[in-house]
């Protein structure tokens, strides 16, 4: 027997000699219990308890008569009765575990992210994993990437909105353009992201700086509820806008310019966070 086809059956929770002797059987059935120990090597002081766990499991079948003989079941069969066991395990583990799922984040702790993927592959974790409503805070480049998980999550009832930098169309999603993309792209010298899920966790970060970008994720709930209401608070300024544009502008300049360059400590309104 070959050592690889041994191993794949122990990954199969076989033990080895469950395996030597459901080899055998597959090769030559029906056989006797002593047959099956001369055949496969198992000691014949072992072969009759191996044989019953086998056919306890329903991976080999005994037939009664004045001496008992055992045939396998096919391999087919085997493999497929396999995998729907271990489906109905992690359908169940799933189901039980759920319980512990935000106990086990650690709430108190701010993981650090470095790298563009990595800090996407963590948004789309969070997205798909919300169940509510989704806020999140980006650019075209990033939506190109996130839009899959965004719309699956919008497929499941999870109410998606958009802050977008640059245009975004996204037919399942409310989106809410930044009408002053480019000046803020100009401003900041690169991209962010933020993303809200549920109100319970926050992704935020730079991401426009390739391996060097870097992002923080928490549920700290000092920080998940101060960032969520500053995304909820653009929803607003962006609404504000929308119906008072002309009458703002008169106060404070074309695209609030004003206000921008009385809150920036720098004279060229250059933020220098990269």
């Amino acid at each position: 027997m070959e050592d690889n086809i041994l191993e794949v059956l122990k990954n199969l929770n076989f033990t080895e000699y469950e395996a030597k002797a459901y080899l055998t059987l597959l090769e030559e059935s029906p056989l006797t219990g002593y047959a099956v120990a001369k055949n496969s090597g198992v000691p014949r002081s072992k072969i009759y308890e191996v044989l019953d766990s086998l056919a306890m499991r329903g991976d080999i079948l005994i037939s009664h008569g004045n001496t008992q003989q055992y045939v396998p079941i096919p391999a087919k069969e085997l493999i497929k009765n396999r995998r729907v066991k271990a489906e109905e395990s992690f359908k169940l583990a799933e189901k039980s575990l759920e319980q512990y799922n935000q106990s086990a984040k650690n709430r108190e702790n701010i993981w650090n992210i470095t790298g563009h993927d990595e800090i996407l592959d963590k948004v789309k974790e969070c997205i798909l994993s919300a169940k509510h409503r989704i806020l999140i805070e980006l650019w075209k480049e990033e939506f190109k990437e996130l839009k899959a998980e965004l719309k699956k999550a919008a497929d499941k009832g999870v109410v998606v909105t958009i802050i977008a930098y640059g245009e975004i169309i996204a037919d399942f999603a409310n989106v809410y353009p930044h009408d002053m993309s480019t000046e803020i792209t100009d401003e900041y010298g690169g991209r962010w992201l933020v993303a809200s899920a549920d109100n319970s966790e926050v992704v935020a970060g730079i991401v426009s700086l390739g391996k060097d970008s870097r992002a923080a994720w928490t549920m700290h709930q000092g920080l998940v509820m101060p960032i969520t209401e500053v995304m909820v608070h653009d929803l607003y300024i962006m609404e504000i806008m929308e119906k008072h544009r002309e009458l703002l502008e008169e106060s404070f300049g074309k695209n609030l310019i004003e206000l921008r360059k009385k809150f920036s400590i720098y004279q060229d309104l250059k933020k220098h966070y990269v």
